[in-house]
């Protein structure tokens, strides 16, 4: 579910594609203002993974130097880690350095434009839910086949192994605002269940059965994710935060739409699909979420080895900076996202 694609990054991805990512690198000077909150199971699940279950047993077991990981500069696949995951959390909860581009009716936007690269933007948008559970949120953004309902965007989407017992890569296509060329992306994905709290992540990896295709402009994930907090038995907040290399040097507009109106409109689709799951998942396998019972899982394991870190540079760049907006989108407002039409949702 939460494949790549975010809720409007440039590429129009309706909450899930490559257009969410984060800079772990941008938090490495920010301290939590609250740790996240473990439970039992949280810490069972540490151990399984083999990373230390306190920030005192990571330097004992460990001489690597404190704060976050850049993704971008690894040079090997790497399951995220707990410090991983609060480096994500910071970033999603602080406003510093962010410019406020959008807010109404429950829904903000962010974004944050690399001084490095200016094709290289942050992207973050944040959703009060007020009549969806923080765990309802959290099963929509993992369960793959209700994503083919509602997500108008998604051309192709499907999970090919499993890593571990919280992380997995897969595979997912998104349909770009025209004119541009449609995205696909791969990436390693991984979840974290904080308490009443729950973090989703991904990050862009190659894979060697499913190289770049010829109809499709391979984008790269740098980071992208969800932090879903719960404010409450029937309430949320979901924060989406993206940093995608869309793999081509994007026209002005296309960032302007995104954080205008197409990330506001994504996160609206994705509320009302939360609103609608309980119903339809009574109705399609009801006890099945691998997500919370890995035992359900019926993929295949892959070694990490298998796997490499997917860098934006060895791709074709495509520059599209002077694609103007067709006129019917630039009228309609359409923008690729699809109508507002529910009634596959039922």
């Amino acid at each position: 579910g939460a494949r790549t694609p975010a809720p409007a990054g440039p590429g129009g991805a309706a909450d899930t594609g490559p257009w969410k990512v984060a800079s772990a690198s941008a938090t490495a000077s920010t301290t939590l203002s609250e740790p996240p909150r473990r439970t039992q199971e949280n810490r069972t699940r540490t151990t399984v993974l083999g990373l230390p279950s306190s920030p005192m047993e990571k330097s004992a077991a460990s001489t690597e130097p404190q704060g976050p990981r850049p993704v971008l500069g690894r040079e090997s696949v790497q399951v995220p880690d707990d410090q991983d995951f609060r480096s994500f959390r910071s970033e999603c909860e602080t406003e510093v350095g962010w410019n406020l581009t959008y807010s109404k009716a429950g829904v903000s936007v962010w974004v944050q434009a690399m001084e490095m690269d200016r094709t290289l933007h942050k992207i973050k948008c944040r959703m009060e839910c007020r009549d969806v559970p923080a765990e309802t949120l959290y099963d929509v953004l993992h369960d793959i086949e209700y994503r083919k309902k509602w997500d108008s965007n998604v051309i192709e989407t499907f999970d090919i192994a499993r890593l571990t017992v919280n992380a997995d890569v897969g595979y997912y296509s998104w349909r770009c605002p025209k004119p541009l060329k449609n995205r696909d992306v791969i990436t390693l994905r991984s979840w974290l269940p904080m308490g009443t709290d729950y973090i989703i992540m991904n990050y862009s990896v190659k894979h060697p059965k499913y190289p770049p295709r010829k109809d499709l402009v391979r984008a790269v994930s740098i980071q992208t994710g969800y932090l879903i907090q719960s404010t409450g038995p029937k309430s949320c907040v979901i924060t989406y935060l993206a940093q995608v290399d869309p793999k081509g040097s994007l026209p002005k507009w296309v960032v302007n739409k995104s954080s205008q109106f197409l990330a506001p409109k994504a996160m609206k689709k994705m509320y009302k699909a939360c609103v609608k799951y309980p119903e339809w998942k009574q109705k399609h396998q009801p006890h099945f979420k691998p997500w919370l019972h890995p035992e359900q899982s019926p993929l295949p394991s892959l070694a990490l080895s298998e796997l490499s870190v997917q860098h934006a540079d060895s791709l074709e760049n495509i520059d599209e900076s002077a694609v103007a907006e067709s006129r019917e989108d630039r009228v309609g407002g359409a923008g690729g996202e699809g109508s507002d039409d529910d009634t596959s949702l039922t």
